[in-house]
């Protein structure tokens, strides 16, 4: 009887010296990386990555290079832009998926491989650039309305109510249009769209947080800050911030993918990126030309696929940070 009270008891002692102490982050980690489609959802975001950011250095062809076939040599020639005047030079459009055109080219005689790539360089930029923006502009005044509550929660929760009326898509085609109208370059037009849909789109992430902060600044540890006399600021970014950094964690995957989706719209629609500068959008935009749509699916398919897996992959991301996140989650 003792000799089985002492295995048990070693094998007790065995067991929790195996047992490793993982700190919130690393629980967090765990239950992240359990979920499959969100490690599918990372695997396809960093593929997508490097496709777009180092992809185009090993390409033969520039963005903007068009192809022609001389007439008498039945040779391929490349040029930076059209050569109206060469009668014997035609351009090459909507040419098949060959060797050399992995994708074909589009209705302006332009590799579409190439053009995928660096038009994922513009989505990408623009999805990521929004949100940073958003989350910006976003935790600060949500987190000032929490806080301090009263007269200026007031306020600033009016000015949250008063973009959420604002309506989008009429806004950006009248800023679209004033940008025509001042003869802004379609090169430095993108920087505009970024700033103004990440201003439009600050209102929810405010709104969340302040609603988090309501509730967090009556916690006892913030009574403890207060009693340790610390400045506000400190109170509000090195206290009260990190407890909603979880949710915001989520906001911000969750927002890319709407972000580079409202992107591809407003290209479709002619008020985001401009000729000849490519992205997702505007390569999609081709099907506006039934024969394009029809016959030419090398054209216009590829940018819809890259955009629905990247859209795909933030959300499967989203809803893995969501559990991994959950206190209820067991560990």
């Amino acid at each position: 009887m003792e000799d089985l009270q002492a295995r048990n008891q070693q094998e007790q002692d065995e067991f929790e010296q195996n047992q490793v102490i993982m700190t919130p982050g690393q629980l967090v980690m765990k239950r992240f990386f359990r979920n499959k489609l969100a490690c599918v959802g990372i695997g396809i975001i960093v593929f997508m990555v490097l496709f777009c950011a180092i992809g185009p250095f090993f390409s033969p062809y520039g963005e903007y290079e068009i192809f022609y076939i001389n007439n008498e040599t039945k040779e391929e020639v490349r040029m930076q832009q059209a050569d109206v005047g060469a009668s014997y030079m035609g351009v090459n459009v909507k040419a098949p998926i060959s060797s050399k055109h992995w994708l074909g080219t589009d209705a302006d005689g332009r590799d579409v491989f190439t053009r995928l790539m660096y038009g994922g360089r513009i989505s990408l930029t623009v999805g990521f650039v929004v949100v940073i923006i958003e989350l910006l502009v976003g935790i600060t005044l949500g987190g000032i309305a929490g806080y301090y509550g009263g007269i200026v929660d007031m306020i600033i929760m009016r000015l949250v109510e008063i973009f959420y009326c604002i309506p989008f898509i009429p806004l950006m085609l009248i800023t679209s249009a004033i940008m025509f109208g001042y003869g802004i370059s379609p090169k430095y037009k993108i920087y505009f769209i970024m700033v103004v849909m990440g201003v439009l789109y600050w209102a929810g992430v405010a709104r969340i947080v302040r609603g988090q902060i309501l509730s967090l600044r009556e916690m006892e540890y913030m009574q403890a800050a207060e009693a340790t006399g610390i400045r506000t600021s400190r109170k509000i970014f090195k206290h009260l911030v990190p407890n909603v950094m979880p949710m915001i964690i989520l906001i911000a995957t969750m927002d890319i993918g709407s972000v580079i989706l409202t992107e591809s719209v407003l290209s479709f629609l002619g008020v985001g990126i401009a000729w000849p500068y490519a992205s997702w959008g505007n390569m999609v935009d081709a099907v506006n030309k039934s024969v394009i749509m029809k016959n030419y699916l090398n054209i216009w398919m590829p940018p819809g696929i890259c955009i629905l897996l990247t859209v795909l992959a933030f959300n499967f991301i989203g809803d893995g940070l969501r559990d991994a996140f959950d206190p209820r989650m067991k560990r």
